[in-house]
């Protein structure tokens, strides 16, 4: 009996020290088995980072586009590139049609002159007046609107080609704001597009959870320093165009008011001289001498 008690106690020991063993088998998994775990997730990032630098060695050994500055450019223009480059046309547009317009010719005919001059030495007043409502240049309608007031007198005729040059001035200045418009906004469109390249930059900053390449950044920088370039490309070629426009409009402003208003005492003093007021040329002509 004795020995059966022995050896039961032999049994639970055993039974005792197995039961122990598992637990802390079990525990001892439980324990390490995050470890494994994290090992081998570190083991699989370490694998998919190596395969992706395989791909980007395999991308960077690849032979890279190449595009050419134009291509470069007209891809980073973007929207307000484009609205610069309707502008930079529109600039050519009107310094092509400025040159033909502010031209000696079209603003002192040397031909009015002579034939206005012949007509006041043969005292053919009419004829004089006819001349110049003939003739569509700025020294024509200022002096069409000084000979349609000679029946007031010379002052009041002066008068009439001072209005006559006012109108005229106001024209050739609408006709420059154009230029002044394309020289204040070309600048801004190029401002524009400098925000619109730093915010899509800054966004690719923001968006991106690791470092971005300096090749996703490029693309917002080349727009804004492309948009800032068009933008002074364009403004300052209409800048010196404005200027020396405005100059060359004033210059011939100044010499047809010398030489109307030299003709015009040339005209009065002919009358004088004859013994009578140039009333022929105002008989035929109008108050408004547009109509």
């Amino acid at each position: 009996m004795v020995q059966n008690m022995r050896s039961n106690e032999s049994g639970m020991r055993v039974w005792y020290w197995m039961v122990v063993l598992a637990l802390a088998f079990g525990l001892t998994n439980v324990a390490m088995e995050p470890g494994w775990q994290n090992t081998l997730r570190a083991q699989e990032d370490a694998e998919g980072d190596a395969k992706a630098d395989t791909k980007a060695d395999a991308k960077a050994d690849a032979p890279v586009e190449r595009r050419s500055y134009l291509m470069w450019i007209m891809i980073a223009s973007g929207p307000f590139g484009a609205c610069i480059a309707i502008e930079s046309f529109t600039l050519v547009a009107l310094i092509a049609m400025n040159i033909m317009q502010f031209r000696r010719d079209n603003f002192l005919p040397a031909a009015l002159i002579e034939a206005f001059e012949q007509k006041i030495a043969a005292r053919d007043y009419q004829g004089a007046y006819e001349a110049a409502k003939a003739n569509d240049s700025y020294l024509g309608k200022v002096l069409t609107a000084g000979m349609a007031r000679l029946s007031k007198g010379q002052e009041e005729a002066m008068t009439g080609m001072q209005e006559a040059g006012d109108e005229e001035s106001m024209y050739l200045e609408h006709k420059m704001s154009y230029i002044g418009l394309i020289v204040a906004t070309a600048p801004m469109l190029g401002l524009l597009g400098t925000v619109q390249g730093m915010i899509d930059s800054f966004r690719v900053i923001a968006e991106s959870e690791t470092s971005p390449k300096p090749k996703e950044l490029a693309e917002g920088i080349m727009t804004a320093l492309v948009t800032t370039m068009e933008g002074l490309v364009v403004a300052i070629p209409a800048i010196f165009a404005f200027g020396l426009f405005k100059n060359k409009i004033g210059k011939l402003q100044f010499e047809v008011g010398m030489v109307s208003e030299g003709l015009m005492s040339k005209l009065f003093a002919s009358a004088k001289k004859g013994g009578a007021a140039p009333a022929a040329a105002t008989a035929a002509a109008p108050a408004n001498p547009s109509v």
